[in-house]
C-alpha cells in the first residue's frame, strides 16, 4: 500500500515511515519543509495523490488556546483531498484520556481532532498513547526553579516512541478502527516517583518536591492519562533511560 505520512520527518512520524518501508509498503514523508501545508493547504493535494493511507502526525505550533484552530483547518484540509484522492483510510495519534482533562486547551484541541476524523468521510483509525518517555526531561524543566524541580502526583504510563511509531505503522496497515486503540508503557509511575528515578540515573543536582498544584499535570483528576488494558509496550522506563 501506499501511505502519505503527514508529518512525516518528526519523532514518530520518521520512525513510522521506516517501519512501513521496512514491511514492504511505500511510505512518504510529508510536512511543511516538503512543501505541505497544513493550514495554507499548499501541496496537500500532490502529497495525497495515490495513496490509500493517510497517516496526520501533524500538531499544533503551540498548546494553548490557539490549539484548536490549528486542529480544525488541518483536518478540514487533509480530509477533504483524502475524499477527493480515494483515500480508504485515515490514522491520527492521540493521548489516552484526552476527553477527560478538558482544563487543559490542547487536550480539548485533541479531543475535537478525534470527533473531526469520526465524523469525516473517510473510514478511520485513532490511536491513543500515553506520555512518552521522550517528553520526560521536557516536562521537569517546566516546573524547575533553581535546584528544585515541583511535580504532582499524577498517575502516568510512559511509552517509548518507537513503541508508539510500531503501533501506528500496525494500526495503518490494517484495516480501520472505525475506533479508538489505547497504547500504554508497562508501566506506572506517579509523574514525581518519575521525576525522582530519571534524576538518580541522570542526577544533574535537581531534586523533585512532590506539589499538587506544578505544572500542567496538576489539572489531571485520577488516573485518566493511565490504561491497564490498553495495548501494553514492552519498553521499561530505567531500561529506556540506560
Amino acid at each position: 500500500m501506499k501511505f502519505a505520512v503527514i508529518g512525516g520527518t518528526g519523532l514518530i512520524g520518521s520512525q513510522v515511515v521506516r517501519n512501513l518501508n521496512a514491511a514492504g509498503h511505500e511510505a512518504v514523508p510529508h510536512s511543511q519543509s516538503t512543501g505541505a501545508d497544513v493550514i495554507t493547504g499548499q501541496g496537500l493535494d500532490e502529497a495525497a495523490a495515490g495513496a490509500d493511507v493517510i497517516v496526520n502526525l501533524t500538531n499544533s505550533p503551540t498548546f494553548d488556546e490557539a490549539s484548536p484552530a490549528f486542529f480544525r483547518t488541518s483536518m478540514d484540509n487533509l480530509l477533504a483531498v483524502g475524499q477527493k484522492g480515494g483515500v480508504r483510510h485515515f490514522v491520527i495519534l492521540s493521548i489516552v484520556g484526552v476527553d477527560q482533562v478538558p482544563e487543559l486547551d490542547y487536550y480539548r484541541a485533541k479531543a475535537l481532532q478525534e470527533e473531526i476524523l469520526a465524523a469525516g468521510p473517510i473510514p478511520y483509525s485513532i490511536v491513543r498513547a500515553t506520555q512518552f518517555m521522550e517528553f520526560v526531561d521536557a516536562v521537569l524543566s517546566w516546573t524547575t526553579d533553581g535546584d528544585t524541580v515541583r511535580l504532582p502526583a499524577t498517575p502516568i504510563q510512559p511509552i517509548a516512541a518507537k513503541d508508539v511509531a510500531a503501533a501506528v505503522a500496525e494500526v495503518a496497515a490494517g484495516a480501520p478502527l472505525g475506533g479508538i486503540r489505547n497504547i500504554a508503557g508497562p508501566e506506572i509511575f506517579t509523574l514525581d516517583e518519575l521525576g525522582r528515578i530519571t534524576l538518580s540515573h541522570k542526577p544533574d543536582g535537581r531534586t523533585v518536591v512532590t506539589d499538587p498544584t506544578a505544572g500542567m499535570f496538576a489539572v489531571v483528576k485520577g488516573d485518566v492519562l493511565t490504561d491497564k488494558d490498553a495495548h501494553l509496550a514492552t519498553t521499561r522506563y530505567t531500561d529506556w533511560l540506560s
